[in-house]
């Protein structure tokens, strides 16, 4: 999907939010990213009408909960006919905040942190890598698709030039909580987090966790529940034996 446009100021700095009219719930917040998705590809494929039908399948959810869902982001859906595919992803992107660009600042360029640098989702959902940090020597002043690294050092004066808004976390465990430390002494409030340790950030600091071994984990459980499941389904049946006297 080809990068959304810039806000008509001209910069790439974040234009203050715009206060929401309602609240919306977490589990909303955490599902609409699913249905701008389907969307997306719906549209590339020629279909220009949803029904929440439709996309409630989609999205393994029931069409009560994707109707009421997007009743909180306003009312834009016709009864009988749907919703306009391309009208609702626009929606969605301003309820998401995605409808201007947020500068990010990568900390740690090892093979994550590069792949995420030259990632083209970021630019697609209009989150622009604008800061590359690492403290190797060998590393630094090097550039990655057009954007230089630089040492962490030098993250006030770039946070103050950039006004960075989100900052990535891709560094070793061990160094992870001082990296975050330096990110939020510099201003930035939002941090997503790759390294495997728990990180201790100020009320304010919006904090999320990347963990595959975590998600592993989550997935072993369920493998293994499963697994319970089919061998007692395939236990033999104990029946008891009578005793004669």
């Amino acid at each position: 999907m080809a990068p959304r446009t810039p806000r008509p100021n001209g910069d790439d700095r974040p234009a203050p939010a715009v206060p929401p009219t309602r609240r919306i719930p977490e589990a909303t917040v955490a599902r609409l990213p699913v249905y701008q998705r389907i969307l997306e590809e719906l549209l590339r494929s020629g279909t220009t009408t949803v029904s929440s039908e439709l996309l409630a399948s989609a999205a393994q959810v029931n069409a009560a909960k994707v109707r009421k869902d997007l009743s909180l982001l306003g009312s834009f859906g016709t009864r009988g006919a749907g919703y306009d595919a391309a009208f609702l992803i626009e929606q969605i992107d301003r309820s998401l905040g995605l409808d201007r660009v947020w500068p990010v600042v990568i900390a740690g360029i090892g093979n994550l942190g590069r792949a995420l640098a030259r990632s083209q989702g970021f630019a697609a959902r209009n989150f622009r890598v604008a800061a590359l940090l690492d403290n190797d020597p060998s590393i630094i002043g090097e550039h990655i698709d057009g954007v230089a690294v630089r040492h962490p050092d030098e993250l006030p004066a770039v946070a103050a030039e950039l006004s960075l808004a989100i900052g990535v976390i891709t560094t070793p465990a061990p160094v992870a909580q001082r990296v975050a430390d330096l990110l939020v002494d510099s201003g930035v409030r939002s941090l997503l987090n790759f390294a495997p340790r728990v990180l201790e950030v100020p009320g304010d600091v919006l904090l999320r966790y990347v963990d595959l071994s975590i998600e592993l984990q989550i997935m072993s459980f369920h493998q293994a529940q499963r697994l319970g499941e089919e061998r007692a389904v395939r236990l033999p049946v104990i029946r008891s034996v009578g005793v004669t006297r």
